[in-house]
């Protein structure tokens, strides 16, 4: 069973935003990238947390990402977790992508439902 690691979009393709940033900003890479959500990171590209379009929907343009995500704890997995465990987690949680990190927190990679579907196929 193919790992986290193996089906993972790498750091180095994923867009990204800061809690600094505007929600304008955010709106305007998810449209053009055609991506429902990204990881929001700090300066060492740790992951602290996701924003996504339904975060964005009703949030005011010029509020920054920080304000929007809060405090919550990022849901992430390891690049050794099993497909299915990411599978499962995806499911449980309700959500559409979840970031790859390291033990420090660094971002690794983005897993989607995509993903998963596309590893299915292989």
């Amino acid at each position: 069973m193919p790992a986290a690691k193996d089906i993972m979009t790498p750091a180095a393709k994923v867009i990204t935003a800061s809690g600094k940033d505007k929600v304008k900003d955010v709106i305007a890479k998810l449209v053009k990238n055609h991506i429902s959500g990204l990881p929001v990171v700090d300066a060492d590209m740790c992951v602290v947390g996701m924003i996504t379009e339904a975060d964005v929907l009703a949030a005011p343009a010029t509020a920054t990402v920080a304000t929007v995500i809060g405090k919550k704890k990022p849901i992430t997995v390891g690049p050794k977790d099993s497909t299915k465990t990411v599978t499962e987690l995806l499911l449980k949680k309700k959500i559409k992508r979840v970031a790859v990190v390291d033990e420090a927190g660094k971002l690794l990679g983005i897993l989607s439902r995509a993903d998963l579907l596309r590893a299915k196929v292989k």
